[in-house]
């Protein structure tokens, strides 16, 4: 999606092993009324604690900030809150040549941007060719043109595509459409933030009419959007740099919903009046990452990283001194699945998982054998220490704001310091700048996973890779390998989903096995919401799905005021994917699975 990716990774926090957070107190309040602005209106604030990276869609990585994108701006197509199948968008139907070199999307005649122009298949054809012939403009989701040869609009609801070579992700380009009659007239795309005039032009349910860094973004209904609009007044993104505090916003009723929850804010908020938990399998994973030694696309390598993790038998001995069931019970408490592969068990058709002698387990010893073997034996005084005779220490880039981080950091420290490794966690409140410069030996890293895979997959390609050291590139920490860049461009144009499922399962494996990613835990998505505000909203999936973070704009867009002033399309979220559904005369010609493709990351939920 707008993908999707800034950079950066977890934090750390507890002294003891075992993460704490502080306790709460959460005093049973008397019934509050949804947060009213001083003319009355209804107003949705929701408590974040991520940055907004930009608000350029063509620059845009950061969770939050592409999140806001779904809300603002229509894709070609989107995906059905009850079960994440494909459905109409910006586009209410397409199909292929035969040979799936063409794709001809119809654009609907139902849209117009806020600004009162209508929206058009020109707007979605100058955006893609922007995109293909402006690097900067394909900073964020460039990997879905790449492949692109020709895009033209023969007319206001004609859109074709025309490819170089079959491509996989055709109903499903995570891609935001802008209006032409505005962007035209951005000279360069790398520096344009998109941040000083307001209420910034779209076209989805919802309009930027404010934004204050690092302090809210606020929103408002766009009248005219064609599903609907929303039932708020006005739906609000507050920044929180400290969780305990957002937490305590919600007991006061001074903000709707919390995300990313500890187990013992949950605890506390499963017993306040008026304030519903919800607790669902996540779409994130929480994993390592190594620095594979930062390099460009011209082939200068760059950044601090430590040399020593250039042998994969480092990184497999640190991986084998991870004790993942420990995490799960210590750290999320339970609230989570202990990692395997690359992908949550959620999105169940291309979970993989090691087996038998490939599956790098909690295991000491093996460690300590192979760090024997890499030459990184222990001296007298029991630390590691190379041929040079220097002591083995490594430094983890941690988000200052997650305690997860925090908590994982301190069982680091004390599994690698058994080995004779020293571990420095560096928590910053900005891992981007280290990260992207290469100045770090490994990192907590994180990202969701949204139904198609291509994206999270091409984040370790060497085409992510930056094209020079002064330059930012889509990688998520640097990975460039042969075999996984195949298998890459295998699955980018394999139509057949079970000959897909196998070649994404397969990258799963090779990235397992070359060793600079170690998934940890696969984290429930824990969140709460105040019920005196919002009477009804829509999870996603319909069963046992999330709110926050959704492959859509179904949460904010369904929500309902708690007083009834909006009609509730459903209280489930079952009644929303059905009017979706409804005159959808979509020609699904590709029927891939649920994947993944979310990125971003300054904390956990940093990345899409």
């Amino acid at each position: 999606m707008v993908a999707g990716s800034v950079i950066p990774l977890g934090p750390l926090l507890p002294a003891a092993p075992q993460a704490q957070a502080a306790p709460l107190t959460a005093p049973r309040t008397a019934p509050q009324a949804a947060p009213a602005a001083a003319d009355g209106k209804k107003v949705l604030t929701v408590a974040v604690d991520q940055s907004i990276d930009s608000l350029s869609p063509f620059l845009a990585q950061t969770l939050v900030a592409t999140s806001i994108f779904r809300l603002t701006n229509e894709f070609l197509t989107n995906y059905d809150p009850k079960d994440a199948h494909t459905i109409p968008g910006f586009a209410t139907k397409w199909a292929s040549s035969a040979d799936k070199l063409t794709w001809t999307f119809t654009i609907r005649s139902d849209s117009k941007w806020s600004d009162g122009k209508p929206a058009t298949a020109e707007d979605a054809a100058w955006t893609f060719n922007k995109m293909m012939t402006d690097p900067n403009a394909a900073t964020a989701n460039g990997n879905f043109t790449s492949n692109f040869k020709k895009v033209t609009a023969p007319d206001a609801t004609k859109l074709v595509i025309e490819l170089k070579k079959p491509q996989a992700t055709m109903t499903a380009l995570d891609v935001p459409i802008v209006p032409k009659h505005v962007w035209e007239k951005v000279d360069d795309f790398s520096k344009f933030n998109n941040d000083k005039k307001f209420p910034i032009v779209g076209n989805g349910p919802y309009v930027i009419e404010d934004f204050k860094v690092d302090q809210y973004i606020r929103l408002k209904p766009n009248k005219d959007f064609w599903r609907g609009a929303p039932k708020f007044d006005e739906l609000v993104f507050r920044y929180y740099k400290d969780k305990d505090a957002a937490v305590a916003a919600l007991q006061k009723g001074e903000v709707s919903f919390v995300s990313g929850l500890t187990p013992a804010q949950a605890a506390a908020l499963g017993n306040a009046d008026n304030i519903k938990v919800n607790n669902a399998p996540g779409r994130r994973f929480f994993a390592l990452a190594t620095n594979p030694g930062a390099k460009a696309k011209d082939g200068k390598s760059f950044g601090n990283g430590h040399k020593a993790l250039l042998d994969q038998n480092v990184r497999k001995a640190l991986f084998h001194a991870v004790d993942r069931k420990t995490i799960v019970e210590k750290v999320f408490q339970g609230n989570a699945v202990e990692g395997q592969g690359y992908i949550p068990p959620r999105f169940d058709s291309y979970f993989w998982e090691p087996s038998g002698s490939q599956t790098i387990d909690y295991d000491p010893a093996k460690a300590a054998t192979l760090l024997d073997k890499a030459g990184y034996k222990k001296n007298s005084g029991g630390k590691r220490v190379g041929k040079d005779g220097k002591p083995l220490n490594f430094r983890i880039l941690c988000h200052a704001t997650d305690p997860n981080d925090k908590a994982v950091g301190k069982y680091l420290q004390e599994w690698w310091g058994e080995l004779g490794i020293g571990l420095k966690v560096e928590c910053l409140d900005n891992v981007s700048d280290p990260w992207l410069a290469g100045n770090y030996d490994l990192a907590f890293d994180g990202w969701s996973v949204n139904p198609d895979p291509d994206f999270v997959l091409s984040i370790h390609t060497c085409a992510a890779l930056p094209a020079t050291a002064e330059d930012t590139g889509a990688t998520d920490n640097f990975i460039c390998d042969k075999k996984f860049d195949d298998l890459y461009a295998k699955q980018a144009v394999e139509y057949d989903t079970a000959k897909r499922t196998d070649l994404v399962k397969q990258m799963q494996s090779r990235l397992y096995d070359t060793g600079y990613m170690n998934v940890m835990a696969y984290p429930n998505a824990v969140e709460a919401y105040r019920t005196d505000q919002i009477k009804s909203i829509t999870t996603m999936p319909e069963a046992a799905g999330n709110l926050w973070g959704q492959d859509g704009y179904w949460s904010w867009w369904s929500a309902v005021p708690a007083d009834g002033t909006g009609e509730a399309s459903s209280d489930s979220g079952s009644s929303t994917g059905t009017i979706i559904g409804i005159g959808a005369a979509a020609v699904v010609v590709v029927a891939l699975g649920i994947f993944f493709a979310i990125r971003r990351r300054s904390t956990a939920e940093d990345r899409e």
